[in-house]
């Protein structure tokens, strides 16, 4: 997983690249948001090249959170091609995260 302050590319150059873009937006004092830490890191071995995961410090980029609608953290937003295909708050397990993807993928 790459965090967005380590690339050089804009936030907009990474979510409308031709791979799926899966952001995860978080916070450091947020003990949900550490719970999605691992989960994301088996939804990468599992998806492999497939799928892009970044992080975004709602703290550090509060201009994007907004512009998002992002109330809750973490809160999740998968992208194609710059199209919002799916966005949830909340801790999502791994199983039922992987075929909210898969299936929203399929479907754009």
């Amino acid at each position: 997983m790459e965090s967005t302050e380590a690339k050089q590319k804009s936030f907009n150059e990474i979510i409308n690249e031709d791979t799926p873009v899966l952001v995860d937006f978080y916070a450091d004092w947020c003990a949900p948001c550490k719970m999605m830490t691992p989960i994301l890191q088996q939804l990468k071995s599992a998806m492999g090249d497939k799928l892009t995961i970044i992080k975004i410090d709602t703290e550090k980029n509060p201009d994007v959170a907004i512009r998002y609608q992002v109330r809750g953290i973490p809160n999740l937003i998968l992208f194609k091609k710059g199209q919002l295909l799916w966005q949830q708050a909340g801790v999502v397990q791994m199983p039922q995260l992987q075929q909210i993807i898969e299936q929203k993928l399929e479907q754009s």
